[in-house]
């Protein structure tokens, strides 16, 4: 028995002939289960079997078998005595006729008959299925899809940039289903086993045609029953529009927010941090700047009118923070701290900055930093931070500096035990950096990496869930979200008295290889058994965004390219745009177009909350010789700090709460009547990862003017840190104030205790 298509040779110049002194049934040797069925008519509506095997000058029926058989088809046909094809039934019509028919001789083996012209000796195992002529498919269609037509492509390109190869099941059910996952609402097949998705805009953008529908005759692989275009023509289908996948708002005037420019820089950061003494702390990457940068710059948001007062040098770097993970601890004076590095000692470092001074008072505080003292266990380039729930710090990733090994293990600061390894960091490296680190409120720690997700258990990090694969890109399910394919993650809010499941938000990413960037968002609740991933499509590609949480519950999607990955010179084509997604509105709702910058922001931007309810808008370092090394700062400003409505005011006296705490603070200005509060952690921003996020709603009551928050119940639900409370006048927030919550239960004030760190104490 023939086992192997090695056994077909590419030569053709031998052409059988007819004789009547044999018959395709004669073939002996076939494999096991295959028989003959009889000649068939192909051709009369189009290849009755369409995977063509090479032709051979020793063809016989058994060769044939064993082609198909190899190929994983169920059907064999031979025709014109040396051609063989496959397939998994006979389609497009095909008739049997007389075994007389197929008078061709076997080009390998007189003995027996290989078809004749356009007749095929059909063999088979199992049943043997026939579809009659196929049809554009009309009826029975997926969801609200709408047959359209057949559609011309472009004399140079394609309508549609998103293409699915599926030779094996293409058909307007399989093309059409993907198409729709993905937020597309319209669609078509092409060359029988190409899938196409788009919008129906395209088609006069791109310079389609319509054409007659005769012009679509490939059978779909999928659907003998129906065609799935031809050659440069697409059977096309749209979405009906009264129901439509998504809905995107289009706010204008002040309803879309606006970007203003803030203060002219100093440094290109790397990192921005608001710190608790409402000063915001820029880091830089060495070499950005000038030869002689410190590597630190201290902006005062209440001086941007004095340029001089507005910053303050730092000293006191000793290593390069280039693409270290950042952090504001709990302990009680809210020290700031950069992990990792690029290369040599950097890759060990553990610098800590003690916030001081407040808004227009002066800080005289430096940065402190002793590798010798204090540094990590293992070298780290792109690593991830978090406070854990017991209030130390869980440092996770990265790379053995400058594009080195992977480091795929993770370690505590204060330093406890060894590292411990982790193959899904193995096995995903080189994609997994900067993976995105939340506490869940059941306790287990939410890892998003490439295109993993898992839940950690904290007592000795095993995997308690492996989450589903999270979605790509409609033509690439296995598309990046983590750098250098960098997405941006968030936890959407918890709510008082914390009884529904969290969510978790990944916007944006790209591709390996191709490099093409991610439209869309997708959330799950990881918490929940049976969850999956939603996807919801964004209106356009980004890669590198950046995401910052607002006190009203929403979240800024903001920078980023339109193609390519992070990384220097590897992405282009700016995204100008900010997205305000509302996930208090239905799925595929919930994304606002909102105002445009002009200012490029790209590998190295970072996008922060600051205390006035704007965004701070800063960097872009993109070495592309087209974009510059971005020193203006921005803010964005939401739609609530345009309304013309005034901020309410409070104060309060106590700010560092226990868990389940009730703390009174009084409302000084604004109606209490629909008042609310929110908290919103400090935040680290770099590289789309805004480590320490995390939104609260707590209970919150009025009694005239004297209001009562209730802290968060556990350290689950709010992990040990500091806050920014807000309280809101109906969408408009005041300016916030730092509280701490839950402590300093890992004793971080002492740490480290060594004669080159200051400590505040516990």
């Amino acid at each position: 028995m023939v086992s192997s298509t090695s056994s077909l040779s590419s030569s053709s110049s031998k052409t059988a002939s007819a004789s009547s002194s044999a018959t395709s049934a004669s073939a002996t040797g076939l494999a096991a289960g295959w028989s003959y069925r009889g000649c068939y008519i192909d051709n009369a509506n189009g290849r009755i079997l369409t995977n063509t095997q090479p032709s051979s000058s020793n063809m016989t029926n058994e060769k044939c078998v064993a082609a198909c058989q190899a190929a994983g088809y169920s059907v064999s046909g031979n025709e014109y005595g040396q051609e063989c094809y496959c397939g998994n039934a006979i389609i497009n019509g095909g008739t049997l006729t007389s075994d007389s028919q197929c008078s061709m001789n076997c080009a390998g083996n007189s003995a027996e008959k290989c078809g004749a012209g356009s007749r095929m000796s059909i063999f088979a195992i199992g049943n043997l299925t026939t579809f009659a002529v196929p049809v554009n498919q009309k009826t029975g269609l997926p969801g609200k899809w709408e047959y359209k037509g057949c559609l011309g492509e472009p004399a140079n390109g394609k309508i549609w940039k998103y293409q699915i190869n599926l030779p094996q099941n293409n058909s307007a059910t399989e093309c059409l289903s993907r198409c729709a996952q993905f937020g597309f609402m319209a669609g078509g097949m092409e060359y029988g086993q190409e899938c196409y998705c788009g919008d129906v805009v395209d088609i006069d953008t791109q310079n389609g045609t319509v054409t007659p529908e005769s012009d679509c005759k490939t059978v779909c692989p999928g659907d003998p029953r129906y065609y799935c275009g031809s050659g440069a023509r697409l059977s096309w289908y749209a979405w009906n529009l009264t129901d439509p996948l998504y809905k995107w708002n289009y706010p204008s005037g002040n309803d879309a927010g606006s970007y203003k420019f803030f203060v002219p820089g100093v440094v290109v950061p790397l990192i921005t941090t608001v710190g608790i003494n409402g000063k915001i702390m820029f880091v830089e990457k060495a070499g950005t700047g000038p030869a002689n940068s410190t590597g630190a710059f201290e902006l005062d948001p209440s001086q941007v009118g004095n340029f001089s007062a507005a910053w303050r040098t730092l000293k006191g770097l000793k290593t390069d923070v280039f693409c270290s993970a950042g952090l504001t601890l709990p302990d009680k004076v809210g020290r700031q701290i950069t992990v990792g590095g690029w290369s040599g000692t950097s890759n060990f470092g553990v610098r800590l900055y003690w916030p001081d001074g407040s808004p227009g008072n002066k800080s005289v505080n430096d940065w402190q930093e002793n590798a010798s003292q204090i540094s990590l266990q293992k070298p780290r380039w792109y690593p991830s931070a978090m406070i854990m729930s017991n209030g130390s710090m869980l440092v996770v990733g990265g790379e053995v500096g400058s594009n080195g090994a992977p480091q795929p293990n993770l370690e505590l600061l204060p330093r406890v035990g060894p590292v411990l390894d982790m193959e899904w960091l193995q096995r995903t490296d080189p994609d997994n950096l900067y993976p995105f680190l939340f506490v869940l409120p059941s306790g287990g720690i939410f890892v998003g990496y490439y295109n993993e997700a898992r839940i950690l258990n904290p007592a000795d990090f095993s995997t308690l869930r492996q989450l589903p694969m999270i979605p790509g890109n409609v033509n690439n399910p296995g598309a990046g979200r983590t750098y250098p394919l960098e997405g941006a993650a968030m936890m959407m809010p918890q709510k008082a008295p914390y009884t529904e499941p969290v969510t978790m938000l990944i916007c944006g990413g790209s591709t390996i290889g191709a490099a093409v960037a991610t439209d869309n968002c997708v959330s799950i609740q990881p918490e929940n058994p049976a969850s999956n991933w939603t996807i919801e499509r964004m209106p356009s590609q980004r890669v590198m965004p950046c995401i910052a949480a607002l006190p009203d519950g929403t979240y800024l999607i903001a920078n980023g390219a339109q193609h390519g990955v992070a990384g220097f010179g590897l992405a282009n084509t700016p995204n100008l745009n900010a997205i305000l997604y509302d996930p208090t509105k239905p799925v595929n709702q919930r994304m606002s177009i909102m105002a445009n910058t002009s200012v490029a922001r790209l590998y190295h931007s970072e996008a922060i909350l600051m205390q006035d309810g704007s965004v701070l808008i800063s960097g872009s370092d993109p070495q592309d010789g087209k974009n510059p090394e971005e020193y203006r700062v921005e803010v964005f400003q939401p739609p609530y700090a345009l309304s013309g409505l005034p901020k309410p005011t409070y104060t309060i006296n106590n700010k560092d709460w226990a868990y389940g705490q009730a703390v009174t603070i009084t409302v000084t200005s604004g109606n209490t009547g629909a008042m609310k509060a929110s908290l919103m952690g400090a935040v680290s921003s770099t590289h789309g990862n805004s480590m320490g996020q995390r939104t609260i709603f707590p209970d919150f009551s009025c009694a005239g003017n004297t209001c009562t928050v209730v802290a968060p119940p556990d350290n689950k639900i709010c992990p040990p840190g500091w806050f920014q409370l807000f309280i809101l006048a109906g969408p408009t927030p005041s300016m916030s104030q730092w509280v701490r919550i839950g402590g300093d239960p890992a004793q971080l004030g002492n740490w480290p205790n060594t004669t080159s760190f200051k400590t505040p104490g516990v």
